[in-house]
């Protein structure tokens, strides 16, 4: 008797190292969508930093009393060959009502969009679940070396509830004449 063997689908999240370098294995149980204008973001997609100089708009699922922490971060920083600032924050936001968007969350640090110096770089939104609500006084100073497994664990925020990811690269200087 034959076995008709399905091709295992592998999460692009490992995939794209993005569960290793920044979270762990988690199972996602909220969705969130991810849009920098008209652009929906899905994994490993490629989005020109000049989309993203602005916030992306960021929906997730949930219950109203639920709260949710995002943080975005890029794993990458400076160079994807040699990270040496990994992870580089780029945005901080708390407190965001389930069912809702990010605008409506606390944001502890201000949004900075993605300028990749050199080489293809992943940035990384990831979702938490809160057990109350968070007061961050002190946000991060420095935006190099911050680590989201640490931010969690310091502030116990256990694993994410949802991840997604997109590439960036320098854009070219466009000619003049």
């Amino acid at each position: 008797m034959a076995y008709s063997v399905e091709p295992r689908q592998v999460d692009p999240l490992v995939v794209g190292r993005v569960i290793g370098d920044v979270v762990d294995m988690f199972v996602p149980a909220v969705s969130m969508s991810v849009y920098y204008g008209p652009k929906h973001v899905t994994n490993g997609c490629d989005i020109k930093p000049s989309m993203t100089a602005a916030p992306p708009t960021v929906h997730i699922s949930g219950y109203a009393d639920d709260l949710y922490t995002l943080v975005m971060t890029d794993p990458d920083a400076p160079s994807p060959s040699e990270p040496s600032m990994r992870e580089w924050i780029h945005w901080l936001v708390v407190d965001i009502p389930g069912g809702t968007h990010a605008g409506r969350g606390k944001e502890s640090l201000t949004y900075m969009g993605p300028s990749p110096p050199v080489g293809i770089h992943r940035y990384v939104l990831v979702l938490f679940r809160q057990k109350n609500s968070l007061n961050i006084d002190d946000p991060p100073e420095i935006r190099a070396n911050f680590s989201t497994r640490n931010f969690a664990n310091q502030l116990d925020l256990g694993l994410p509830v949802a991840t997604v990811y997109f590439n960036a690269q320098k854009e070219p200087l466009t000619k003049r004449r």
